[in-house]
């Protein structure tokens, strides 16, 4: 069997992690969601709930993963004979490809959105328009090739490939925004949305249907439930003090988060000064795809030549977001194939990244039967599912000694730190408790 890959560094390590976590749901979806709730005192529930229910359970799949040094099918097998324990493990093989599946269409329109800006100055308008025109051809050209850039990095391994290229690719994630932030809060109208931000209004916060909506986006911001997280720790070195890192990790992804909000808000009040809609019928914040294909576009073409030039910089931004996330969910079915199957390393990835595009090629086809459909299978069931199944794992199948000794490995007070003193009865009771709440609220 080959030798597995390593992360070589800590930083390769965090940024990694934290770009696996790092996806577009941070840009386009939690900025709207603090303008719409609250401003600043969402944030602080946010913060306090990424870490009561998101950072727990993150700590459950790296130890898992670190511990047994394997895939997500073979380290869950590893933990109990049962073979419940290898099906929940392909279970969540199954689901990362089906995100995958629908995440790397999204991705290949921020291809498009970027090809496109770069084209407008010096190509046809009617070249420029079938970049963004949703066409058939369109979809499954900027799919195929965002899947051919995710497999181009994931084909280098774990050092040449997916640190290489997270070291390069999360600093500048983090410059392009700072950059861009700069730009637009010199812009007339961003001070309002820099008070509908930062401003707090706690009455909002009160809410209990807000207060489940902060632990669902704690929680799924950092990809867990699908094995990303377990397949990356199982890279790392037993040297490297598994809490710390951990923490380290939550951190980066919730500041990309919260940097995010200090772009787009305000950008969106810039495009309303310059009478670009921003307000739904039902008078809250646009968001999602409406924002980032709809409403910024507008405001790249109200701000003259310089548009053209923060329309380029605003996309690179989304395609570096969208591949960070994409790396890490085609590893985990790879992991699978070369480690439990022994196939190369090579004939895995196209294997699985051919697999995928066949299934973004169905839900391209059936886009309206199928693209909900399989978003609402796979974030809305069967990953708060996923999550619930680790916790269980991790704090009711999984031997106490055996976490412990795996904690000790890099840190011999373990025993004596405030870490374990709360994790293992928190994620064997808190933590499936509030998920199963979300979910039954999900769902019903």
């Amino acid at each position: 069997m080959a030798i597995r890959g390593e992360f070589s560094s800590r930083i390769g390590f965090i940024l990694a992690a934290a770009g696996s976590a790092v996806g577009l749901g941070n840009i386009w979806g939690f900025p709207t969601q603090v303008a719409s709730n609250g401003g600043a005192a969402f944030v602080l529930v946010y913060l306090l709930l990424a870490f009561a229910l998101a950072y727990p359970v993150l700590m459950a799949e790296l130890i898992i993963g670190r511990a047994h040094r394997a895939n997500m099918v073979d380290s869950l097998g590893k933990i109990t004979s049962n073979p419940l324990g290898r099906l929940t493990g392909l279970w969540g093989c199954v689901t990362v490809s089906l995100i995958l599946a629908f995440y790397a269409i999204v991705g290949g329109w921020m291809i498009a959105y970027l090809g496109e800006s770069l084209s407008r100055p010096v190509m046809p308008q009617a070249l420029s328009d079938w970049f963004i025109s949703y066409s058939l051809s369109s979809n499954l050209v900027f799919c195929a090739l965002f899947l051919g850039l995710t497999s181009y990095i994931v084909l280098g391994g774990v050092k040449a490939g997916i640190e290489r290229w997270s070291v390069r690719l999360m600093p500048t994630l983090f410059i392009l925004m700072i950059v861009l932030i700069v730009y637009v809060s010199f812009q007339p109208g961003a001070s309002e949305g820099w008070a509908a931000y930062l401003v707090p209004d706690f009455s909002l916060v009160l809410n209990p249907d807000l207060l489940i909506d902060a632990m669902g986006q704690a929680f799924f911001s950092m990809s867990l439930g699908v094995g990303t997280m377990l397949v990356y720790g199982s890279y790392m070195s037993k040297n490297e003090d598994l809490p710390s890192i951990g923490a380290a990790v939550a951190l980066v992804d919730i500041g990309v988060a919260i940097i995010a909000g200090m772009l787009i808000i305000p950008a969106m009040y810039v495009a309303l000064n310059n009478g670009v809609q921003i307000f739904s019928d039902s008078g809250e914040l646009i968001a999602g795809d409406q924002l980032i294909f709809t409403v910024l576009p507008a405001l790249f073409k109200t701000i003259g030549p310089i548009g053209i030039v923060v329309s380029v910089v605003f996309f690179a931004l989304m395609v570096i977001a969208a591949l960070t996330s994409s790396i890490s969910m085609l590893e985990v079915p790879v992991a699978y194939l070369s480690e439990s199957r022994n196939m190369p390393r090579k004939r895995a990835v196209w294997l699985v990244t051919a697999a995928i595009f066949v299934l973004s090629t169905a839900i391209i086809i059936h886009f309206s039967v199928l693209f909900g459909f399989v978003i609402d299978l796979t974030t809305k069931y069967s990953q708060p599912l996923l999550g619930f199944a680790l916790c269980i794992f991790a704090g009711w199948v999984w031997k106490r000694n055996e976490i412990l000794d795996e904690l000790k490995a890099s840190a011999p007070d373990m025993e004596q730190r405030l870490f374990w003193k709360i994790w293992p009865w928190y994620v064997k009771f808190v933590c499936p408790v509030v998920i199963l709440v979300m979910f039954y609220r999900s769902v019903m």
